[in-house]
């Protein structure tokens, strides 16, 4: 893996797709602070390094292995893009997709912070779940199925091994 994430020219879709959706200006000091203490969690500092750079954007890379099957697929899940470490764009993790809709409007367990989402237009999402590490920690990376009772599958154990381990989706046979 590259020395940041953000370095990886296969991570994101190429063209401005998204932009408004998920991009917002590369994160400042401020606005990382800001954020943090609206969500109540330090965030990991790969995903930090990385919205310094590019702060939100939809992946050329939407698969990930999952060790156990999900509505999605038997061996994998799907990842549309991450979000905005901020508030302006729609899906930004304080923004109007962020993390209060899926707490207060989908009932997502309140786990840690759902950063990334997937093709299913809510109904699954990704999530660093902060439960075992404390709101300081450093979370795991997990599924959250709403299908399944809102079953959580681990996927990653931190922030970069999950973008380290996103693939094109031709990786999984069908």
């Amino acid at each position: 893996m590259p020395d940041s994430p953000d370095l990886d020219p296969d991570l994101w879709v190429p063209d401005e797709a998204g932009a408004t959706e998920y991009s917002e200006t590369p994160l400042s000091e401020e606005a990382l602070r800001s954020v943090e203490a609206e969500l109540g969690y330090q965030l990991p500092a790969a995903y930090v390094s990385l919205a310094r750079t590019r702060n939100g954007g939809l992946l050329a890379r939407t698969a990930h292995a999952s060790p156990a099957p999900t509505t999605w697929a038997p061996d994998h899940v799907a990842v549309t893009g991450i979000f905005a470490i901020g508030r302006t764009a729609r899906m930004s993790l304080c923004g109007p997709h962020g993390q209060r809709l899926w707490l207060q409007e989908w009932g997502y367990p309140d786990l840690g912070v759902y950063f990334a989402d997937t093709p299913s237009a809510g109904h699954d999402m990704i999530a660093l779940d902060y439960r075992a590490c404390g709101p300081d920690g450093e979370p795991v990376v997990v599924h959250v199925d709403q299908e399944v009772d809102y079953a959580v599958t681990p996927l990653a154990p931190a922030f970069e091994d999950f973008i380290a381990g996103l693939v094109e989706e031709q990786a999984f046979p069908d």
